[in-house]
């Protein structure tokens, strides 16, 4: 079959925190999504330890991107690009994944897009629902990031209108699987549990919602807070902690207050659509709970099946390939991970000097040039 010219293949590279994902992408459709995760050897640390993770994305990197490349069926050569997560995410980890992306972009002579990871959560629902509706409206849940993302255009204008104060869920759910000796990760092991237990057991707190609060805004401080006391005064007095009841009911908190506040969110700009992503998207109570209060307000729900809802490089393949078929700049050979970087910034293009030129990327091959390049970050360090 004839490829369409709109049909970019891209090859995408995740590294942000403790996996190690490749994907491939050509337009809309999925060919390969390879992953290597390294959660085994945090699981004793109770969480991800930094340097742990970029020693494993290191020996992870050229396995995963050959299986991907066989996966798909196709060779590097005929790839139209290739995207990286530039951030945000552990400084070290992403520069692993910077590093390869630049090395395989410069060697094969192929377009550089470093992208954002938080963009690449919504776009990947392309992969299994179709374009996204623009705008679209994205409550993101993960490990590190709670947030209610506005996005008219995901190549270009990704708007935030709430984020997490605090500990985000995904981190709750870590914090508190920890406290009831349930190991790591703790969101799975909650929803599992959270599956025989009663949610209406123990009423705890619910965050940022009170009449003065901060709409859009998350805080599960308190809430991790609540069942650490709650427990502790169980086992004080001698009393079995009823697991089931209170993973249930801590995970009730944690979906109650997200469904609602990302459905007002949804009512207050008149958007219809509401994407879920990030790896709490994969948590059976939320997307029970999103599904029943969209179809009362009359907006349609977007939830990727849950392996693409986690970490992984079809996410960045795919937001990579949308960059391609919208013509957005191409990133620099200086491009460089930024552990902070603002989902505001979705990629991160070369600089253009005052005649429209971008410098600092092209597909010559111009050694001379990324030479200078190295010495100019040297001398600057």
């Amino acid at each position: 079959m004839a490829r369409k010219a709109d049909e970019p293949l891209v090859l995408g590279i995740e590294t942000s925190c403790d996996e190690t994902g490749v994907g491939i992408v050509r337009g809309h459709t999925l060919l390969a999504d390879a992953v290597a995760s390294s959660v085994d050897e945090h699981a004793r640390f109770g969480g991800v330890v930094p340097e742990v993770a970029s020693r494993a994305h290191l020996e992870a990197m050229v396995p995963t991107i050959q299986r991907a490349l066989k996966e798909a069926g196709v060779s590097a050569k005929d790839l139209d690009g290739i995207a990286v997560t530039a951030g945000p995410g552990l400084a070290g980890a992403l520069l692993v994944g910077v590093s390869a992306a630049k090395a395989y972009a410069y060697a094969l002579g192929k377009p550089l897009y470093g992208v954002n990871h938080l963009a690449s959560h919504i776009c990947v629902d392309q992969l299994e629902h179709g374009p996204l509706p623009e705008p679209t409206m994205a409550l993101l849940v993960s490990g590190g990031h709670s947030s209610l993302l506005l996005a008219p255009d995901i190549t270009s204008d990704v708007r935030p209108l709430g984020s997490t104060i605090d500990d985000a869920a995904g981190e709750a759910f870590d914090k508190v699987a920890r406290v009831l000796n349930l190991g790591f990760p703790g969101g799975p092991v909650i929803d599992r549990y959270a599956r025989e237990g009663n949610p209406d057991a123990i009423r705890f707190p619910r965050g940022l919602t009170g009449s003065r609060d901060p709409i859009y805004d998350f805080s599960f401080s308190g809430l991790k807070t609540a069942v650490a006391r709650w427990i502790e005064a169980k086992r004080a007095a001698g009393e079995e902690v009823p697991v089931a009841d209170v993973a249930a009911s801590f995970q009730e908190a944690v979906v109650d207050v997200l469904t609602r506040k990302a459905v007002r969110a949804c009512k207050d700009e008149g958007v219809d659509h509401l994407m879920i992503g990030g790896g709490v998207a994969a948590n059976t109570r939320l997307r029970a709970m999103a599904q029943r209060r969209c179809e009362d307000a009359g907006i349609t729900l977007r939830v990727p099946r849950p392996k693409l809802c986690t970490d992984n490089g079809a996410m960045v393949a795919a937001l990579g390939a949308e960059m391609v078929a919208r013509g957005r700049a191409a990133s620099s050979w200086d491009l460089s991970a930024d552990s902070s970087l603002p989902v505001t910034e979705t990629h991160v293009p070369a600089e253009v000097d005052d005649h429209g030129h971008a410098h600092g990327h092209g597909h010559s091959r111009d050694h001379d040039h990324v030479h200078e390049l190295s010495k100019k970050n040297l001398y600057e360090a």
